[in-house]
């Protein structure tokens, strides 16, 4: 008998999936760029590209909504950013990635 789904579940899938393709590091924001969080390297929003990004919205819980961003630095490291989504996102996050180039877009 298989377990039941949790909510958090297609979240937790979309980032195994990304991970399989390669997205491996993890990103924040930070003051002007991106950090990744495994090696400390810290990016520019003109050496990122979004090649996808991922919208879950609760159905009943405003807490539930978050974006999940796939994201390749032209030196080729590629991770994700997970932010909340709407009146709760990060507006570091948002100043950031308001000049990266989106080459791919993806729902879930």
């Amino acid at each position: 008998m298989e377990e039941p789904l949790t909510r958090e579940e297609p979240l937790k899938r979309v980032l195994d999936e990304l991970a399989r393709r390669g997205y491996t590091e993890h990103f924040r924001a930070i003051d002007g760029g991106l950090e990744a969080l495994g090696s400390g390297e810290r990016f520019a929003p003109k050496d990122l590209l979004i090649r996808g990004y991922y919208r879950f919205e609760g159905t009943s819980d405003p807490d539930d909504m978050a974006i999940a961003y796939a994201i390749e630095t032209k030196s080729g490291v590629r991770g994700i950013l997970v932010d909340a989504f709407g009146v709760y996102s990060d507006p570091t996050t948002s100043a950031v990635l308001k000049d990266v180039p989106i080459t791919g877009k993806t729902a879930a």
